[in-house]
């Protein structure tokens, strides 16, 4: 019985690691389970022996994803000693680069969409607001008066300010920006934000 369990699990992790490598390649449209298939070894129907469904098999890509971006986030935070300020704009810069150097996993993250009548599962929930961590603490150190909702808030918004520019500069197409000038352009932005939330603040 063990033994069947690990041969499970290890064709398990087989499927996401090619699921992985067929989002980077191809983009989330090009994920196909019958090519997933043919790739581990297994029928097309056994997929769903593996993985409940699709959207099972794309969170679960999505969590390796979000664990790589946790690691260079913290890398940021911890190269040097900044303040709370220039800790942000590092962190929004290694968001923008592992963006760059990730791009169909990183957009696979957004462009995903569950059934309307699906919950996200609770450890896809935990991997995704682990993350807002590395955004909270410099902002409480900064704004020490807002409560843990105001600053939950203010963090979101942060992010979707930077994840904003960072998507809408990564598009290959008009309104493209070349990387160099677009993390300029980041770092400019969180720090105008943070010197208005501090004045704000006072």
């Amino acid at each position: 019985m063990t033994k069947a369990l690990d041969r499970r699990e290890k064709q398990r992790a087989d499927l996401v690691l090619s699921a992985e490598r067929m989002i980077a390649t191809r983009g989330l449209a090009g994920l196909k389970t019958r090519d997933l298939a043919r790739e581990i070894g297994c029928a097309n129907g056994a997929v769903y022996n593996l993985v409940a469904d699709v959207d099972e098999l794309v969170l679960r890509v999505g969590s390796r994803t979000l664990l790589r971006l946790d690691d260079a986030l913290s890398a940021a935070v911890r190269a040097g000693n900044p303040s709370p300020k220039e800790t942000l704009v590092r962190i929004a810069i290694a968001y923008c680069d592992f963006a760059a150097e990730n791009l169909q996993l990183w957009r696979a993250l957004f462009e995903h969409r569950m059934e309307t009548e699906k919950a996200l599962p609770d450890w896809s929930v935990d991997d995704q607001l682990q993350l807002f961590r590395h955004i909270y603490q410099p902002l409480a150190a900064l704004l020490p008066k807002r409560d843990a909702e105001e600053l939950g808030i203010t963090a979101r918004s942060l992010f979707s300010a930077v994840h904003g520019m960072v998507a809408l500069g990564l598009e290959q197409r008009l309104v493209a920006v070349p990387l160099p000038a677009l993390r300029k352009e980041i770092a400019s932005l969180v720090r105008a934000m943070i010197d208005g939330l501090v004045a704000q603040a006072a």
